[in-house]
C-alpha cells in the first residue's frame, strides 16, 4: 500500500513539475523583454510569471477532480517560488509575510482584470490592464497591444488543449512574436 501511495505522489510531482517548468519557460521568453519592453526586473518577471500562471489557472477554472488539485498545487508552487525569490533578494524573515500578502493581492487583482477582459473578448481593456500592471511607470507602452494579442492567443491555445494532456503534464504556450 505504501508503495502505491508514494509512487503516485512521485508521479503527481513529476506532472506538476513539468507543468510549472512550462509556465516558467513561457514567462521567460526573451521576446517579452527585448522586443515588447516588459521590464527585466524582479517585479517585471513576477508580472510575466503571474500572467502565465493566470492563463494556466484560467484554463483549468471550470475543471474538477485531479485538474483542480493540480491547479492548486501549481498556485502553491508559484507563491512558494515568489517567497523564495524574495528571500534571494535579501528580504528578511520579518519582511517576507508582509510582502507576500501584497504580492498575493496584486496577483489576484490582476487575475480579476485579465479574466474579465478575456471573458468579454476585449483586447483594448486587456491591454489597459496589462499596461497598468506591467508598465505603470510609462506614459505609453506601444508594445502592449502585441502582448494583449499574445494573451488572447494563449488563452485560445490553452482552451484547445485536452484536459487529459494537461493532466499528463503537457501544456503548450504560444511563442512570443511568432505571429
Amino acid at each position: 500500500m505504501f508503495q502505491r501511495l508514494f509512487g503516485r505522489e512521485r508521479h503527481n510531482r513529476t506532472i506538476t513539475d513539468a507543468l510549472y517548468a512550462e509556465i516558467v519557460a513561457a514567462a521567460r521568453q526573451p521576446y517579452f523583454y527585448s522586443d515588447w519592453d516588459a521590464p527585466d526586473t524582479p517585479l517585471g518577471r513576477f508580472e510575466m510569471l503571474g500572467l502565465h500562471m493566470f492563463l494556466f489557472q484560467h484554463r483549468l477554472h471550470d475543471e474538477t477532480g485531479a485538474a483542480r488539485e493540480i491547479a492548486q498545487v501549481l498556485i502553491d508552487e508559484f507563491f512558494a517560488d515568489v517567497e523564495h525569490s524574495l528571500r534571494d533578494l535579501g528580504i528578511g524573515d520579518m519582511g517576507v509575510p508582509k510582502r507576500m500578502k501584497k504580492l498575493a493581492r496584486m496577483y489576484y487583482g490582476r487575475t480579476a482584470a485579465y479574466g474579465d477582459a478575456l471573458e468579454r473578448g476585449d483586447r483594448a481593456a486587456l491591454g489597459e490592464a496589462l499596461k497598468r500592471n506591467i508598465r505603470p511607470d510609462s506614459e505609453s507602452w506601444p508594445q502592449v497591444d502585441f502582448l494583449a494579442g499574445y494573451v488572447m492567443d494563449a488563452d485560445k491555445l490553452l482552451s484547445e488543449q485536452p484536459s487529459e494532456a494537461i493532466l499528463a503534464g503537457t501544456i503548450r504556450f504560444p511563442v512570443a512574436g511568432a505571429a
